[in-house]
């Protein structure tokens, strides 16, 4: 399997020349990055969220029907013809109110499961869940599909903004939620999918008292991951919130340990979105407001013990200075963004002081400030994902909907061909993240 090189990238890049003069430019990407497929999956903000599996024997998306409540889930069996397969919507749908976020999926006992999260205003119905979860394993039948449970929180009635699913290194599935509180909830979801709802959550870690806090009326998380850290042998977590972003050992769940945090700094008054390197050492960040960058910091003094606290990135990426970016992916040294107006980017950070775009498609064709952000930007590309075993990117618009990419010369990921551990999003359902 092919993989991309500094090489096949300048090569790509001495011979666009040729390329242009032998084919039709789409003005809306760069030339090498190819449109598989759109599916428009209905009109404006109706989806939000997306999450692909990883398994190629399994070419399944899941995307979150944002006003919908529910989710689709896409066929990639041929990513050039992708086919709805179902689409799932909450009993009573227009009785609701509020919107489904986040879409995970993950594996346990050898059945797939998925995870919608929900975020229902208070005085409508299922004001107290927080997510449905789903059993998968059928798919592509949708006959059998069925739901397995309801988590639900009453102590917030506000749903779950934000999901992630990691296997801890103990071989736990954890789920880590936001609350509207200054805490994530992590649910054990072996003990969830036993029947055990009640014990399931098995966890809360807070943001640490910061300043901001009082200022946003406003100190809980927005958006985290979380990942194995190879050379130290912890299980980290990376969250984004008040104040800022904040690095945690989360080894023993129950003592959580600061390892380090970034606060402070100028512009960002909280954290929307983070995403560390395979090796634990940069984070990418994001902070949803217009004209913000993604920002790149290097944690090593903080993590080497020499700073508690971060308080300058060492570069900045954009699309557009204009607009903002929304979500984004890491497969180092690769960065693959959903950038709301901007559509899909990808930026190369193998230098985290100069990082730079490789490839872009633009797949919002809306007007300009139409969202439904402050500052009306908040439109377009919302989820990115990429499977790591070929390299299909798929992206989640709001406007246009389901879109599916393939990138020159990106035939896959793993960081072993990197020189680096092999750690994304992605995760090793049957045995865990890799040992030291």
């Amino acid at each position: 399997m092919s993989r991309p090189c500094a090489l096949s990238l300048g090569l790509a890049a001495a011979l666009a020349g040729n390329v242009q003069a032998q084919q039709p430019i789409d003005p809306r990407g760069t030339p090498n990055i190819e449109v598989l497929a759109h599916l428009p999956l209905g009109g404006p903000t109706t989806v939000s969220d997306l999450e692909i599996e990883q398994e190629l024997s399994r070419p399944f998306a899941y995307v979150s029907r944002r006003e919908d409540f529910g989710f689709t889930v896409v066929d990639l069996t041929n990513p050039r013809r992708p086919a709805v397969l179902m689409t799932w919507q909450i009993d009573n749908a227009a009785l609701h109110r509020g919107r489904a976020t986040d879409a995970k999926y993950f594996k346990h006992d050898g059945r797939y499961y998925l995870v919608q999260a929900f975020q229902f205003q208070q005085g409508t119905p299922d004001a107290d869940v927080g997510a449905v979860v789903f059993d998968v394993t059928g798919l592509p039948d949708p006959s059998k599909v069925r739901e397995v449970g309801r988590i639900r929180y009453p102590e917030e009635l506000v749903g779950f903004h934000n999901i992630y699913m990691y296997k801890h290194s103990d071989g736990r599935p954890l789920l880590f939620v936001t609350t509207r509180g200054d805490h994530a909830n992590v649910y054990d979801m072996a003990k969830f999918l036993d029947g055990e709802e009640s014990s399931a959550l098995v966890a809360q870690l807070r943001v640490p008292e910061n300043p901001v806090s009082e200022v946003l009326g406003f100190s809980g998380w927005h958006d985290f991951y979380a990942a194995y850290h190879p050379e130290s042998g912890q299980d980290r977590f990376y969250g984004g919130g008040a104040g800022g972003y904040y690095v945690y050992d989360i080894t023993d769940l129950e003592a959580p340990d600061l390892l380090a945090s970034v606060t402070g700094v100028p512009g960002v008054l909280w954290g929307h979105t983070i995403t560390p390197t395979p090796d634990g050492r940069f984070i990418v960040t994001e902070t949803e407001y217009q004209y913000a960058p993604l920002r790149l910091f290097d944690l090593k003094p903080a993590l080497d013990g020499e700073v508690a606290n971060i308080r300058m990135p060492i570069s900045a990426w954009t699309a557009n200075w204009e607009n903002l970016s929304h979500n984004h992916e890491v497969r180092w040294p690769y960065v693959f963004v959903s950038a709301y107006e901007d559509g899909l980017q990808i930026f190369n950070m193998r230098d985290p002081k100069n990082p730079y775009t490789v490839a872009y498609y633009d797949t919002y064709d809306g007007a300009h400030k139409v969202g439904f952000c402050s500052d009306n930007l908040c439109n377009g590309a919302f989820g990115v994902d990429v499977r790591n075993a070929d390299g299909l990117i798929v992206i989640s618009d709001m406007a246009t909907g389901f879109w599916a990419f393939k990138w020159q010369g990106f035939d896959g990921w793993n960081g072993h061909d990197w020189g680096v551990a092999n750690i994304s999003s992605v995760q090793n359902w049957e045995s865990g993240p890799e040992a030291r």
